[in-house]
């Protein structure tokens, strides 16, 4: 009984420090507040805005590429009020549109709607980053899984947005995006 004791103690301990891990030293433990000294400053009223291309990839949940894709995005403004239409074409040959409403609000905090996305999308703005969470419903051909979503955007001194973003499913990563938007030429 003592042997079977102490493997549970051992599967446990294992577990609440992979847990602990993910939370501390991981992408997930990234906060706005980390960012807030780095320049030059990501305001997405500025930096999305207007036409834009995103070429990306998706890594599946063992870390291997299970999907490339290209996007053509196109974002307008009014005030603190704006709309993003993405339009996605994968490596399969399989299409996807998707249109963001954003609403700023104060302190770089803002708030983002899209069909297929489940309640409403927080932002937060700071320094040189954005970090947008939501919930995601995939298309039905993809599973039509709901997902917890962190994206990360990183502003680059030439303009450009590296994105990163993770997918997770019951607290476990299950996909991982990483993708360049660029104003179009």
């Amino acid at each position: 009984m003592n042997t079977l004791y102490a493997i549970l103690v051992g599967i446990l301990i294992a577990l609440l420090g992979y847990i602990a891990g993910s939370f501390l030293v991981s992408f997930r433990s990234q906060k706005p507040s980390d960012y807030i000294d780095h320049s030059p400053i990501f305001d997405i009223r500025e930096i999305l805005t207007g036409e834009m291309t995103t070429e990306g990839v998706i890594y599946g949940p063992l870390g291997k590429v299970d999907t490339r894709f290209v996007a053509k995005m196109n974002a307008v403004w009014d005030g603190d009020a704006g709309t993003m239409t993405e339009n996605f074409v994968y490596s399969s040959g399989r299409t996807q549109d998707r249109k963001w409403t954003f609403e700023m609000g104060v302190n770089g905090k803002f708030t983002a709607t899209a069909p297929d996305i489940i309640g409403v999308a927080q932002g937060q703005q700071s320094g040189a980053t954005v970090q947008l969470t939501y919930r995601i419903k995939l298309p039905d051909d993809a599973g039509g899984y709901v997902l917890d979503v962190v994206d990360w955007m990183y502003l680059l001194d030439n303009g450009s947005v590296m994105n990163r973003s993770q997918f997770r499913k019951f607290g476990i990563k299950v996909a991982e995006l990483v993708a360049t938007f660029r104003k179009a030429n």
